[in-house]
């Protein structure tokens, strides 16, 4: 089993290593960044002042090589204040070469605009993504199942029909259009009645109230990122469901004389969400990949609307932090996965 972590683990890392490589070839390697953002405003001073502090006026590879020492949770620097304040680090031990071995945060650098450090914007917008994918989630998880338990039970029926036909046009539309439209029917032309607006985010501001938790403008963009998924569960969960309820086992609690309802729940529904939950298992972190457009659309202030703001402005340290981030939680939530599926399935370690 610890052969198998270490084997997942190192998966992991590479995995990580050409996002990390990805990223620093389609943003810094194949030009200038900071001459990009800066354009024709940019004094020489001020040019040469942020190529080295991002280690931008040095070859390609010594920049590579520069990128990646920021991203390492472990480095060697000169034990300086501007080294500290800009890394924040814990010191281990002094080398003989003056330097001395730190332990810190992966640094992202810092924003082109505002100055800012990229993971303090990114970790101060990560809380609301988090709390709209898991909002999705669990919206697109309990009417996914529900929807397609009702779908199998009633097979071939109306209610069938229009499930399956709403689960095929949810897996058709792209999201961005979906959430397009959400927008702009339930925000904008029926919002007299659903009293929610096209944008907003988690926090509100009120004259007499200040700074609020909004909770009704996650509604929307919660069903937005939640449409495609919940599409998927309910193919998935019909599909179990019809396999489940034609086994013998079914058929024999039925001859016992037990309620529709007990047989569907109790034995039928139990036996077949083991393929559903497993396809669920995966998809949270597929949620906070796929907000991007769905905040900037619904002015959700998460980590894609910073990010869509971001490329907007041409402010790449907070575009590539935000790709990276996002990367290394989609990569711990499979690791993660595989090693429970290991645990639970010796079949999975051996292969």
């Amino acid at each position: 089993m610890i052969s198998f972590i270490l084997r997942r683990l190192l998966n992991g890392f590479f995995v990580l290593l050409g996002v990390v490589v990805i990223v620093f070839l389609l943003f810094i390697g194949l030009g200038n960044p900071a001459q990009l953002t800066m354009g024709q405003r940019s004094d020489v001073s001020t040019l040469a002042s942020i190529n080295h502090e991002f280690g931008l006026d040095k070859s390609k590879p010594e920049q590579l090589l520069y990128y990646l020492k920021d991203l390492s949770p472990m480095a060697t620097y000169p034990d300086t204040k501007e080294n500290m304040d800009k890394y924040n680090y814990a010191r281990l031990f002094h080398l003989s070469s003056g330097e001395v071995l730190v332990l810190k945060f992966p640094y992202l650098r810092r924003s082109y605009s505002s100055q800012k450090k990229v993971s303090e914007i990114l970790l101060g917008a990560l809380p609301n993504t988090i709390i709209l994918a898991l909002a999705a989630f669990l919206i697109s998880t309990f009417f996914g199942i529900l929807f397609g338990v009702v779908s199998a039970v009633r097979k071939y029926s109306v209610t069938d029909t229009v499930l399956t036909v709403g689960a095929i046009l949810g897996v058709s539309i792209p999201s961005f259009f979906a959430a397009i439209l959400i927008a702009w029917i339930f925000g904008f032309v029926l919002s007299h009645y659903t009293g929610l607006d096209m944008w907003g985010s988690l926090y509100s501001y009120d004259t007499f109230r200040g700074r609020y938790l909004n909770l009704r403008n996650l509604i929307l963009p919660a069903i937005a990122l939640g449409i495609r998924p919940l599409a998927i569960i309910t193919q998935l969960t019909r599909s179990s469901m019809l396999d489940v309820l034609g086994q013998d086992y079914v058929r024999t609690a039925e001859a016992k004389g037990l309620s529709r309802r007990e047989v569907v729940i109790k034995h039928a529904l139990r036996n077949a969400l083991n393929p559903v939950l497993t396809a669920v298992s995966g998809w949270l972190a597929s949620l906070l990949a796929g907000a991007y457009f769905i905040e900037f659309i619904f002015g959700w202030r998460g980590i894609g609307k910073v990010t869509v703001d971001a490329l907007m402005t041409s402010d790449f340290p907070v575009v590539m932090g935000s790709v990276l981030l996002v990367a290394t939680i989609f990569v711990c939530v499979n690791i993660l996965t595989d090693i429970l599926y290991g645990f639970l399935d010796p079949k999975v370690r051996l292969g």
